[in-house]
């Protein structure tokens, strides 16, 4: 394989292939499945990762934000697109690029409405967020009679799904207040069913509610975290394969003598004669300022490279006084799961922040 000469984030289509057909794999053959490729595709590329997938027939795709689905119009991305957060001040926006929103609130559904009036629209799909236990967006269940009130007056929107989210799908020591919250759906979905005029899609489960959770199935799930290669359970993520690896190369090579500090705010000072390399990535490309001072490191010719001192806005410099190296050789911040979770681990984070972290900036690289 051809080594980077440049600061790159590869992108693995075949590995996103197995890990979307994996999931798949757990689901009944009817179900529906909607990839989550938010904030850049978890980092990645959104616009890659939507056109692979629509190749593999995914029925939805969902984005946080209005822009983030108009980039995939334009990159030529058909299947539907749910906004997950729209405000209200994009409705016109929305409506441009055929995206459907979430509506979560009276206020919501109340503007949307008025909008779809004002425009002469009909039957526009829209999506119900209900709130069962997570406590940021969505309806309860005493709104439904309002909801009804809404839809009953108006022809200019249709309800193409109504949803929730599962708080803890993955700590199965929850488990009874996620049988609580499913539980709570069902109620949902049955005082609903008799106020619509259609049969919206219902959906509830997230990645690893596929995996811990089948009766939270219903007619779709949302597939986010497990399309990049991890479960949030370490037998299942063993199953998956990862898409995103980060790789860079040494710049310089320094001899520091001991006594001699390096880098800003002399965050080390050697206590004997080492050797650093200094890599063109820093904070402002998504590796964060925790990293420093020996928390992250980054793999050379096999070996680990501790980060020396503080991480610089476009650089880090590494100890590499070990490892047989040169200037120009490739440098390896993460190009599997467990490094992944090994540097999330370092700084008490998770591997969303991780992958959703790499600055645009980064070339990427689809292989």
């Amino acid at each position: 394989m051809t080594k980077t000469a440049e600061t790159v984030l590869e992108i693995n289509l075949n590995a996103l292939q197995h890990n979307f057909e994996y999931i798949k794999s757990k689901l009944k053959a009817n179900t529906k499945t909607l990839a989550v490729v938010k904030a850049y595709g978890y980092g990645t590329d959104a616009c890659v990762i939507a056109k692979h997938l629509e190749k593999l027939n995914v029925d939805y795709f969902a984005v946080a934000y209005v822009d983030e689905g108009v980039a995939l119009r334009k990159a030529g991305v058909k299947t539907p697109i749910l906004v997950l957060h729209p405000q209200i001040v994009h409705f016109k926006l929305l409506i441009k690029h055929c995206l459907e929103p979430n509506i979560f609130s009276e206020r919501v559904l109340k503007a949307f409405i008025d909008l779809m009036e004002s425009e002469n629209q009909k039957q526009y799909p829209i999506h119900l967020k209900f709130n069962t236990g997570l406590n940021r967006l969505g309806f309860k269940v005493e709104d439904v009679d309002t909801i009804s009130g809404y839809l009953h007056n108006t022809t200019t929107v249709k309800v193409a799904s109504i949803f929730s989210h599962l708080v803890a799908s993955e700590d199965l020591n929850e488990r009874e207040f996620s049988e609580n919250q499913i539980n709570l759906f069902n109620k949902i979905i049955d005082t609903f069913k008799s106020k619509l005029n259609n049969q919206p899609i219902f959906h509830m489960a997230n990645t690893s509610g596929i995996i811990n959770y089948p009766n939270a199935h219903f007619d779709m799930v949302r597939i986010g975290i497990s399309l990049y290669g991890f479960a949030n359970d370490q037998k299942y993520t063993e199953q998956l394969r990862n898409v995103a690896s980060l790789k860079s190369i040494i710049s310089q090579i320094h001899i520091i003598n001991k006594g001699e500090s390096v880098g800003y705010n002399r965050g080390y000072t050697a206590d004997r004669d080492i050797m650093t390399a200094t890599v063109p990535i820093g904070h402002a490309d998504g590796i964060h300022r925790s990293f420093g001072k020996g928390k992250g490191y980054v793999t050379i010719n096999g070996s680990k490279a501790p980060i020396v001192g503080n991480v610089c806005m476009d650089m880090i410099m590494v100890d590499v006084t070990n490892i047989n190296c040169e200037e120009g050789d490739e440098v390896v911040v993460f190009n599997n799961q467990q490094t992944i979770i090994d540097l999330a681990s370092a700084i008490d984070t998770i591997p969303y922040e991780i992958l959703t972290a790499i600055s645009q900036r980064v070339k990427r690289i689809v292989k």
